[in-house]
């Protein structure tokens, strides 16, 4: 059984102490591919050195996240050209708009996301996106961007059926993690209506723990309970579910 983290940010501090064993530990579950979406350009080398330790297991995005937009975007979106010129990256991410944090930078945020989109087009890569308090926004520049050549993910989805709906219909996987254990989550109340191969796994480690891990550090191991989670939701067993959920990562990020 070979499970994909789709989204962890295993070079977060909150590693510094414990990264190893940590990446060990999920490898030890079956986790075998991390996929490891960027922030800004202040953790491009520890990204890197990520991908040297674990060369068979970690495989790296390249992207501005929107809560990082600030007055310098332009520099750090010259730094993901740079980067994406410079060599392989599997997806631009994370990318996207945020507006739970701060508004004031909505107008930088969507000149961003656009930016990036259609950087990922030109380096045919796919997307992936990260939307708080934001599909609306979101939605719009999707439809004015949309072709065949724009296809990803929407990372940590937390919306409706309806805005699910959607999201699949601009060649969008949903990534799915934590926020399908918790009480209050409500996606569990219809994922069962969305098939799985729209559907990949992940966690946004060291954020969004799952039950019964919820309010602590985020690992990649804690996918397990994610996936436990849909083989309730979709009446299927792990294997069923984490092979399928591979696959549809696989045809996202090419590997």
């Amino acid at each position: 059984m070979i499970i994909t983290d789709t989204h962890t940010h295993l070079y977060s501090e909150a590693f510094d102490n414990d990264r190893d064993n940590v990446v060990q530990k999920a490898i030890d579950l079956g986790v075998e591919r991390f996929f490891v979406p960027a922030i800004d350009s202040t953790y491009t080398q520890s990204m890197i050195a990520l991908e040297q330790r674990f060369p068979e297991h970690v495989f790296l995005m390249m992207g501005l996240h929107p809560t990082h937009v600030k007055e310098n975007f332009k520099d750090e979106l010259a730094h993901v050209e740079e980067m994406l010129s410079q060599r392989k990256f599997y997806a631009v991410g994370e990318i996207g708009i945020d507006l739970y944090w701060d508004k004031s930078f909505l107008r930088q945020q969507q000149e961003a996301f656009i930016h990036q989109i259609r950087l990922a087009k030109r380096h045919q890569l796919p997307i992936v996106i990260h939307s708080r308090e934001s599909f609306d926004e979101i939605f719009e520049i999707l439809e004015q961007e949309k072709d065949a050549s724009l296809f990803g993910i929407f990372h940590c989805f937390a919306g409706t059926l309806d805005q699910a709906q959607r999201a699949i219909s601009f060649n969008m996987k949903l990534g799915i993690g934590g926020v399908a254990t918790f009480k209050n989550g409500k996606i569990d109340q219809f994922l069962d209506q969305i098939d799985l191969k729209h559907i990949v796994l992940e966690t946004d480690s060291p954020y969004l723990a799952p039950v019964p891990y919820r309010g602590k550090r985020n690992e990649s191991s804690y996918i397990i309970n994610v996936l436990d989670k849909l083989t309730q939701i979709y009446g299927k067993d792990r294997e069923t579910i984490a092979g399928i959920t591979t696959e549809n990562s696989k045809e996202v990020f090419g590997i």
